[in-house]
């Protein structure tokens, strides 16, 4: 990969967690959804990166619907 797409990647990791301690600072309850999806995951690595080596202080929240799978 070019060392401008590895640095744009790092902005983009950068400022992702900055607003997640953003949003652990200002609000009350936050809650992150969580569905076991590839955008969640990398939503829940970034929020442990952001806390480490704490534990992320809000929780994950998982609303298993149905509407994916049928069975």
């Amino acid at each position: 990969m070019h060392s401008y797409r590895l640095t744009h990647l790092k902005e983009l990791e950068s400022e992702s967690i900055f607003i997640l301690r953003e949003v652990a600072a200002q609000f009350d309850n936050p809650a992150l959804l969580f569905s076991g999806g590839k955008d969640s995951i990398v939503c829940f690595h970034l929020a442990r990166k952001a806390f480490h080596p704490a534990r992320v202080p809000f929780p994950l929240v998982h609303i298993d619907t149905g509407h994916n799978f049928p069975e």
